[in-house]
């Protein structure tokens, strides 16, 4: 390595250099003392990496940190957490990129920008973040890798980066006061960008980040579980509409029935529920997953699929499921909403809503028509009036030791049982369905599936959900895409 200021270094020693740091802790590579006798401060993973494993002292210049074979890199150490679901990692948070300044931006072109400059060429370094209570000496490098973006993710990310750009410029021209239109960076610009978003909200800096999806893509492909590849490609949230528009034309009226059968899906009849709609979208749109998630585009910018059937008179039939509940975080002290999974979920996620109409109450599934696709988000507002609460109260219980099991009982008051195991029912006193819009429900198949324990207490999986007569009331207000 040079001793000046460009931090150079030829990509063959790197690589030497971090092989020897995999399933190391933070500690026994800490040879400069980066952790001695200071408190717990997660920016300390990346001083450990430049101060002890690379040999140069950390700084906030805006240009990239390392230069690679003569080519400028960034160096980013990334937490990832077990994915418990999918039985690999995810990223534990987005990852910050450059700031956003309004008083540049609008003389920038993407190609030379500060934000492409910061992701042409990466270095990655994952470490894994044990938890709230673990010291960060303790956690492990588990793994680095040099990334460059394939063309199409190149494509999205000059689109997230142009409307943001191209905003600025118009709120510069248009308004007299146009620092004042500068929070809606966030609050509306955030639900229109796939690959990016920007925080915290003005009258603070706010910052690119790769959401946390987009990182966690990153993160399983580079431990062995990439996505698939759509042959088509779609930069926008626009483009993607547009398709769904397509398929609808082409396909509303048509029912599951049909529709499998056009797409080669077999399954009898009696099998057939809710799940079959994802493996038909992705055959639409010339994928062969049966899950969106596993579609490397809907995984990066969080397009999650839900089916939706509707009564003839568009009445809900049932309430829907979203994101399962990490306690760990909701006990953490330190934890701020704003940096909640919760609030992740409901600010960074889309609901691409698979919408069906059933025929009578008595039919099957597979006799449901296909009306077509609409796009959810949830505004600020909803995330504030309805998730937030939600969210103290959490807090509130399992924090203040207020959570309690509560034994169900019937209409005459006498405790109900399990068929099955013939235990007595009961569930913890989270918010219920009748306390808002956003509730908490357990999952589980009998009392022997209460695999989580929260304060002692043993109970199903748990999730957050929404009910089914708002859904229907936002679909009532929605144009079919």
């Amino acid at each position: 390595m040079s001793t000046d200021d460009s931090h150079s270094f030829t990509r063959h020693g790197l690589i030497v250099r971090l092989t020897h740091c995999i399933g190391k802790s933070l500690a026994e590579i800490d040879s400069a003392g980066v952790l001695t006798g200071k408190a717990r401060n997660k920016g300390f993973v990346g001083n450990v990496i430049e101060q002890s494993v690379l040999g140069y002292p950390a700084d906030s210049k805006q240009r990239p940190d390392l230069v690679v074979n003569g080519v400028e890199t960034e160096l980013k150490s990334t937490g990832i957490i077990a994915d418990k679901d999918a039985g690999t990692f995810q990223a534990k948070e987005p990852m910050s990129i450059t700031a956003v300044s309004p008083e540049t931006i609008t003389q920038e072109q993407f190609e030379t920008s500060h934000f492409w400059k910061k992701l042409e060429h990466m270095l990655l370094v994952y470490y894994f973040y044990a938890g709230r209570d673990v010291p960060y000496a303790d956690f492990s490098i588990e793994g680095f890798e040099f990334h460059e973006w394939g063309r199409d993710d190149i494509d999205v990310l000059k689109e997230d980066w142009t409307l943001v750009r191209d905003f600025i410029a118009e709120v510069q021209r248009d308004y007299p006061d146009y620092e004042a239109q500068y929070p809606r960076i966030s609050t509306e610009l955030n639900r229109q960008l796939m690959y990016t978003d920007t925080s915290p909200k003005w009258p603070n800096r706010p910052r690119f980040r790769l959401k946390r999806r987009v990182v966690t893509s990153l993160v399983q492909g580079h431990f062995g579980k990439r996505g698939e590849t759509l042959a088509a490609e779609y930069a926008t949230y626009s483009a993607i509409d547009a398709k769904c528009h397509e398929l609808a034309i082409r396909n509303a009226g048509k029912t599951v029935a049909q529709l499998m059968q056009e797409q080669s899906l077999t399954l009898p009849a009696s099998s057939v529920g809710k799940g079959i709609a994802e493996s038909i979208v992705v055959r639409m749109f010339g994928g062969t997953s049966k899950k969106m998630r596993n579609v490397e585009l809907f995984g990066r910018i969080g397009l999650l699929p839900k089916t939706i059937v509707l009564t003839t008179q568009g009445k809900k039939t049932e309430d829907m499921k979203l994101l399962r509940l990490d306690f760990d975080e909701i006990a953490d002290p330190a934890q701020r909403f704003e940096d909640s999974s919760v609030r992740d979920f409901f600010a960074q996620n889309q609901i691409l809503l698979i919408v069906f109409e059933e025929p009578g109450r008595d039919a099957s599934f597979i006799e449901n028509r296909f009306v077509g696709f609409m796009r959810l988000w949830f505004d600020e507002a909803f995330i504030e009036e309805e998730v937030h609460p939600v969210w103290r109260r959490l807090r509130q219980l399992v924090r203040g030791g207020q959570l309690r099991d509560v034994i169900e009982l019937d209409r005459e008051g006498n405790p109900r049982t399990n068929k099955k195991t013939g235990t007595k029912r009961s569930a913890p006193n989270f918010p219920k369905s009748r306390d808002g819009i956003v509730f908490v429900r357990g999952t589980g198949r009998d009392a022997r599936d209460k695999t989580e324990t929260v304060n002692g207490i043993r109970m199903y999986r748990q999730n957050l959900w929404i009910r089914g007569t708002y859904l229907a009331e936002r679909v009532s207000q929605m144009n079919v895409l």
